[in-house]
């Protein structure tokens, strides 16, 4: 059936992410192969220092030389993956930033919309018509403040000079009766006072308007 119809398992499409996992797997690998060499060489090492020059010793160079070009191969290798491995995390971080700044735009036109929905609704001229009618309610409101705080039955201005005479005025006559209502000098023409009693000087106007002060 597979061979009329063909087959829907198709493989799915290897991620960025994959690769990157995958290079960095076989770099892995390849480093292990890099230190069994560098073991190698040691041992070389150790057995030339030991060896006298001749055939033998030779034989064991040329294994080093061998062994340290391999050694060579595989690190150029592990330079080109690793080279490789960044580059794919480039354009990995590099793609993700760009999938962010579109749902970042996606996400800032869905704000758009509905901002220009809403102040869709809103009228303006209406708004200042109301700010309006505020201040003329506020400027009525002060004006009843004032003209609930006035003061009745007292003028404007009041002169401080008639306060003072008037306060100097009841002072003189909380002091006691003038001397002109309590002395009686006698004329030229006349010997004596007469003698007038009390009762006819406390009758006299003066004395009348100083009760008659008091009184009030």
């Amino acid at each position: 059936m597979n061979r009329i119809f063909g087959t829907s398992n198709a493989k799915p499409k290897a991620s960025l992410q994959d690769a990157i996992a995958s290079t960095d797997q076989r770099t892995a690998s390849i480093e292990v192969k890099v230190r069994k060499l560098e073991a190698e060489l040691a041992r070389y090492k150790e057995q030339m220092s030991k060896m006298r020059d001749g055939p033998s010793k030779r034989s064991v160079q040329e294994r080093a030389l061998r062994t340290l070009k391999q050694k060579k191969m595989y690190e150029a290798q592990i330079a080109q993956l690793e080279q490789q491995s960044w580059n794919m995390e480039s354009t990995q971080l590099t793609t993700e930033n760009l999938r962010n700044t579109m749902a970042t735009v996606e996400a800032m036109k869905t704000a758009n919309k509905e901002l220009k929905r809403q102040y869709g609704k809103i009228d303006v001229d209406k708004i200042e018509e109301m700010h309006y009618d505020m201040e003329d309610l506020l400027e009525q409101a002060n004006e009843i403040q004032e003209t609930m705080a006035r003061s009745y039955a007292v003028p404007d201005e009041i002169d401080e000079e008639d306060l003072q005479a008037e306060l100097d005025a009841l002072s003189d006559l909380d002091e006691g009766e003038p001397s002109y209502l309590t002395e009686v000098s006698a004329p030229d023409f006349l010997d004596e006072a007469p003698h007038v009693p009390a009762t006819e000087i406390s009758n006299t106007p003066a004395t009348a308007s100083k009760a008659a002060v008091s009184g009030a």
